[in-house]
């Protein structure tokens, strides 16, 4: 192990260091290929150590150093890497291929395990998607807050009624039915602001053309509305007016109280004259009720004759049609050149029309459907002026919520049971007792039943005829009937009547 390296060999490894002459820290400089000769000669480039072999003789395998000699194969000796590494000579030489002395265990990027690049390839994948998802999810909470606040602001509150209410509660009837709801919805006749191209506007008094008194039964199987006529004779009680004056107690039509009064001495009246109380009010003016029909893309009706009314702004064919919110406005108002020309015809048409309305909404999924709901509430909450109690999104989301499965046979609609005023032909009263009843039937939360009116006619006809010469009957027992009045379901299609 001690010969020197001779030229007859062949030229050594490196041109700048002699065999023999071993460079300084060349193990740490320069890492070369793996047992390949540059110059493209067998592996190690020079003759064995202890001289070279003879022409024909084969050249002997190069020694390794001794454990724990501190021995290191010159350069250009050919020392062979170690057995097992798997070294090509064909593979082209890389810069990590190899350290100088062999280098054994070292792989290159194209021998590290594919597993491991695509394990990592899938972590930066799996974090980017995450940031992603967190993104949308910030992006849908920020949208969806904006809506939410944007239709919580829409809501006007009337705390002035609620204080009028308030300061009169000892003369207000108490609940009977907890969990059952009595609404009253005021269509408001305003014609200021955007209102005033549907009529004059006399220094925008407000007129209640439209009340409803809205029942929801207590476990929200039913719901019922009751018609109001505007045209109703009853006792108005003493109320306090926008300037902060008292009015006088009179006897006059239904409708005077909102225009005196506002709100607070409407839901007054209706207390006293049905002793039903009222847990909230809603009051609508016309653009909402437009906007509302236009947010479900219209809701269809069948017309027995044209219709052609200058002052309701309505020109429509007979048949089968869809109407828009401005001619749905202009159907649910007119009257003089509609039937009779009476306020109880018009009525009956406006309660059809709420029907359809609630039939089209269920039956297109709108209360169920964000996207279709948030336009209607839009359309509403614009329009909408409410108590402290129905004044956020969320209090009326309840009320909807709790209304969605009601089935739309169960959604009825009646106007309270009156004919003509004995002193004014122009004018209505209650008949009774049947005002009476129906008025104790929903304030004890109890079923009512609605047939239409020609219907009803001949079960009554009927009921006559039974009880005529048959003395036997009137000691007969038998279950209290479903008080029966004339009206109509939102499940009723207006095209087959």
């Amino acid at each position: 192990m001690d010969a020197d390296v001779t030229d007859s060999a062949g030229p050594p490894s490196d041109p700048d260091h002699p065999a023999g002459d071993k460079p300084q820290g060349r193990s740490q400089e320069e890492p070369g290929p793996e047992g390949v000769n540059p110059e493209g000669g067998p592996p190690g480039g020079g003759a064995p150590e202890g001289g070279a072999p003879a022409a024909g003789e084969e050249t002997p395998a190069a020694a390794e150093p001794e454990p724990g000699t501190g021995a290191e194969p010159k350069p250009g000796t050919g020392a062979d890497p170690a057995p097992g590494t798997g070294a090509d000579p064909s593979r082209d030489p890389g810069p990590d291929s190899a350290t100088a002395g062999g280098g054994a265990g070292v792989q290159t990027w194209a021998d590290r395990p594919k597993d491991a690049v695509v394990a990592a390839r899938k972590r930066r994948w799996l974090r980017w998607t995450a940031l992603g998802a967190s993104f949308l999810v910030l992006i849908a909470a920020g949208v969806g807050w904006w809506m939410y606040q944007k239709l919580d602001g829409n809501i006007t509150t009337d705390t002035s009624a609620a204080a009028e209410l308030k300061a009169y509660e000892k003369e207000r009837p108490a609940p009977v039915v907890m969990d059952a709801q009595n609404i009253l919805l005021i269509g408001s006749d305003s014609r200021a602001g955007d209102n005033r191209k549907y009529g004059r506007d006399d220094g925008g008094s407000q007129r209640s053309d439209t009340t409803i008194l809205l029942h929801l039964a207590a476990d929200r199987k039913s719901a019922t509305a009751v018609s109001l006529p505007r045209d109703l004779m009853v006792e108005i009680p003493s109320c306090r007016t926008g300037d902060d004056k008292e009015t006088r107690k009179q006897f006059t039509q239904f409708n005077t109280a909102f225009e005196l009064g506002g709100t607070a001495c409407t839901i007054r009246t209706v207390e006293r004259m049905t002793g039903i109380r009222i847990d909230h009010h809603m009051v609508v003016d016309f653009n909402g009720f437009k906007d509302m029909v236009d947010a479900v893309d219209g809701v269809e009706i069948c017309l027995k004759e044209p219709i052609n009314d200058k002052d309701a702004h309505l020109e429509l064919p007979a048949g089968r049609q869809t109407l828009n919110g401005e001619e749905a406005l202009g159907y649910v108002r007119a009257r003089k050149t509609l039937g009779d020309g009476s306020d109880t015809e018009r009525m009956e048409r406006q309660q059809q029309f709420l029907g359809a309305l609630v039939n089209k909404m269920q039956s297109n999924g709108v209360l169920l459907n964000p996207t279709r709901l948030y336009p209607v509430l839009d359309a509403a909450t614009k329009s909408l002026t409410t108590d402290p109690g129905l004044d956020s999104l969320r209090d009326l989301y309840d009320l909807v919520r709790g209304m969605r499965d009601v089935p739309t046979e169960q959604v009825q609609f009646l106007t309270v049971p009156r004919q003509p005023y004995r002193n004014n032909a122009n004018r209505d009263e209650l008949v009774e007792p049947d005002a009476g009843d129906l008025f104790k039937q929903l304030r004890e939360d109890r079923p009512v039943a609605v047939v239409p009116a020609d219907e009803l006619k001949e079960a009554q006809q009927d009921q006559g005829k039974k009880q005529d010469g048959k003395p036997d009957d009137a000691g007969s027992e038998s279950p209290t009937p479903t008080p029966t009045y004339s009206g109509s379901s939102a499940a009723d299609d207006l095209c087959k009547q």
